[in-house]
């Protein structure tokens, strides 16, 4: 049986150490780390250890806040933003303004072939927009018009398809979730 250098427990101090250094508000926290509110506030107000798998994750946050603060999404700032995901996992927030031809993105894995652009950490619009195509049925398709009239689309446009059916293709696990 192996050993671990993990804590048994953590205290109130710790636990508001590691939110204060993530400048995050307790109602953030919990969602976080997956609690309540409420919880939190009692862990923070109590002068008793709190063990179980807190304890590790607070001292995961203490060591490297920074890896914690790169799971906070960006505040979205451009008209339309999409949640590029695989299975349940965020990997890609691509924030767009159609109308300026402004992309910007944030990655949230560190495998490429899980990001919307691979390494291409600056894409141009002509980038998302072959993007989006890669993500719906082709223009060229046979019998495309029955396929729109189908989706209730009255024209191609991948946005809308892909607001349809969210980007989802027959052999990967990959889709998107479109914020207006």
């Amino acid at each position: 049986m192996k050993d671990f250098a993990t804590p048994q427990y953590v205290t109130p101090q710790e636990i508001k150490q590691a939110r204060k250094l993530l400048g995050l508000t307790q109602k953030d926290f919990a969602r976080l780390i997956g609690s309540s509110t409420p919880t939190v506030e009692r862990w923070e107000a109590g002068d008793k250890s709190v063990a179980g798998p807190i304890a590790l994750l607070v001292k995961l946050m203490i060591d490297d806040p920074e890896r914690f603060m790169h799971l906070i999404l960006p505040e979205k700032k451009l008209p339309i933003r999409l949640k590029y995901m695989y299975q349940q996992h965020l990997c890609t927030v691509i924030d767009v303004d159609e109308g300026r031809r402004d992309v910007q993105i944030w990655n949230f894995t560190e495998h490429l072939q899980f990001r919307a652009f691979g390494a291409n950490e600056k894409p141009s619009y002509e980038d998302y927009c072959a993007f989006l195509e890669s993500r719906c049925f082709p223009e060229s398709r046979d019998k495309m018009k029955l396929v729109l009239a189908d989706l209730d689309i009255p024209f191609y446009d991948p946005l809308l398809i892909i607001e349809k059916t969210q980007g989802k293709m027959a052999e990967d696990d990959f889709w998107i979730e479109i914020v207006r």
